[in-house]
């Protein structure tokens, strides 16, 4: 208990500040869409057949600016977010018409804590650290709740520290730990699943991370280069033919000659935001390549897909966004708390006292 207790305290007091980091981040990303105060966002979510049409055939109209992607407007945010290489976008009205534009994610408040909350504005790396801090804080999660155990009948539930000395400190992160202790796991294994899909397997079975990349990736196909005016028209008919209940979400053109134009659209009875139903389409003549309706795929690929609306607060309305909040408050504190107590007021209590005086419990 002694070794599990030290390794508790330390990776806390090594990965303490990742896990505020990403905390407080993600706590304020549940409430992304009111962040992008700009003219037409409270406009109600248009997905009418023609409209999209209209939409999209503006959008796409010069070859030369055309985004790689967009993604539609919704039921809490009135604009379409236009993607344009790597770093550059803008918003446009339902109708077409560019409303802002950038040429750096941090010029827009929502885009850089999205950065910051997936990649810790370190691209492909700091997606990684965020992983491993993700499996760090399911064994905090699972450690603490054994630690926990041996202390249960000294519970109290706090807020806040009744003050701010280490033995409080370590009371009320102990105290507060155990009655998020089954949210926190959620958040961290589907967060940490996002990430490292293989992990997935822990709960999905072995063959899970293998079904849900097949499931996922686009057909084989020979298709010509992308059209100087595609079909647009065409493929939205076609995708409405096929869905007739479900929302347009996201258009994406081909990153390379060869493949497929996607789109992707969001069944009623789906949780993801932005759907997993797919179509792709010859980018040359707008022909249907597949169609996978994302409520027919298996059983771990439907499971998977829950992970990030669960995630994320996409799901449940606002009472589940309010309890998500909470979560990710706790965790900020937690991992706030963890740091300044072992990093800081240990050493001063250590300075006064000297190392071998036992500091007594409150």
């Amino acid at each position: 208990m002694k070794t599990l207790d030290l390794l508790h305290r330390w990776t806390g007091g090594l990965v303490g500040l990742v896990l505020l980091v990403l905390g407080l981040s993600g706590t304020i990303l549940i409430h992304r869409d009111a962040l992008v105060m700009l003219p037409h966002a409270g406009d109600a979510q248009v997905q009418g057949t023609p409209a999209i049409i209209a939409t999209t055939e503006q959008m796409m109209a010069d070859p030369a600016a055309r985004p790689s992607s967009v993604v539609f407007a919704t039921d809490s945010l009135g604009l379409n977010r236009l993607s344009f290489g790597k770093e550059a976008g803008a918003y446009a009205d339902q109708a077409g018409n560019i409303v802002t534009r950038w040429d750096d994610p941090w010029q827009r408040p929502e885009l850089f804590l999205f950065d910051l909350h997936h990649h810790l504005l370190a691209g492909e790396t700091g997606e990684i650290v965020g992983g491993i801090a993700g499996l760090c804080g399911l064994f905090f999660v699972i450690s603490g709740t054994v630690l926990w155990w041996r202390t249960r009948r000294t519970f109290a539930f706090r807020l806040l520290p009744k003050r701010l000395s280490r033995p409080a400190i370590l009371r009320h992160h102990r105290d507060l730990g155990i009655v998020f202790a089954p949210l926190l796991l959620l958040v961290m294994f589907t967060g940490t699943t996002m990430i490292f899909r293989p992990v997935s397997a822990l709960v999905l079975g072995p063959s899970a991370p293998a079904t849900i990349e097949a499931s996922f990736k686009a057909p084989e196909a020979q298709v010509g280069a992308l059209a100087d005016k595609p079909d647009w028209a065409r493929m939205i008919r076609t995708a409405r033919e096929r869905f007739p209940d479900a929302e347009i979400r996201i258009l994406s053109l081909p990153k390379e000659v060869g493949k497929p134009i996607t789109l992707r659209m969001k069944q009623p009875e789906e949780w993801l935001p932005n759907g997993r139903t797919t179509l792709w389409f010859a980018p040359d003549t707008g022909e249907l390549i597949e169609a996978r309706d994302a409520l027919t795929l298996p059983g771990a690929t439907q499971a998977f897909n829950t992970f990030y609306p669960l995630h994320a607060a996409k799901v449940g309305g606002l009472a589940y966004k309010l309890v998500m909040t909470l979560v990710g408050l706790a965790l900020s504190l937690l991992g706030s708390l963890a740091v300044w107590s072992f990093w800081f007021r240990r050493n001063r209590i250590a300075r006064r006292f000297g190392s071998g005086v036992t500091v007594p419990a409150e």
